[in-house]
């Protein structure tokens, strides 16, 4: 296989294995604290909006839904988890991928949190970093925390990969 193969296999199973296990966290949060986590049809609403011109909302919530949103949220969050693998990869390369240590995980885990924070929030209407919402403190902690398990997730794909002998 040569290597650009290896690298898009890799990127696809890391990335998809690292949002598996951000949901996995998502759902153990709710059952265990009762944390509600997020809607993803609101992506997919903010999405299709976002393709009719429409970059903010006051709240996404207000906004009319749209045919498909909770299909198109889901996958723009697993594209998204894709997408950011190729990035740990892009930064560490494919010998990360075949060696994969937790730090550089970590550091692209916790860093994709700028992607809710600057964008994703103040779009759907929660400001800057969840400023507008009830509890932002609260907020921002539980996004960290996310994006967090997301980058040991990295970790771990990678790992199972590994140990799989893929």
């Amino acid at each position: 296989m040569s290597e650009a193969a290896e690298c898009a296999l890799r990127t696809l199973w890391i990335g998809a294995g690292a949002t598996v296990v951000m949901d996995l966290w998502a759902v153990l949060r709710q059952r265990l604290f009762g944390i509600p986590s997020l809607d993803y049809a609101l992506v997919g609403r903010w999405l299709v909006h976002l393709t009719r011109g429409r970059f903010f909302h006051d709240p996404i919530g207000k906004s009319p839904r749209v045919a498909g949103e909770g299909a198109i949220g889901w996958t723009a969050h697993y594209l998204l988890g894709i997408a950011f693998a190729a990035v740990l990869l892009a930064g560490w390369g494919l010998e990360w991928a075949r060696q994969p240590t937790l730090v550089p995980a970590l550091i692209v885990g916790i860093g994709t949190v700028l992607l809710p924070f600057c964008v994703m929030q103040p779009a759907m209407g929660a400001g800057f970093a969840a400023r507008r919402t009830p509890r932002p403190a609260m907020a921002r902690f539980q996004s960290l925390i996310t994006h967090s398990v997301f980058g040991v997730g990295l970790y771990l794909a990678a790992w199972v990969a590994r140990v799989a002998g893929f």
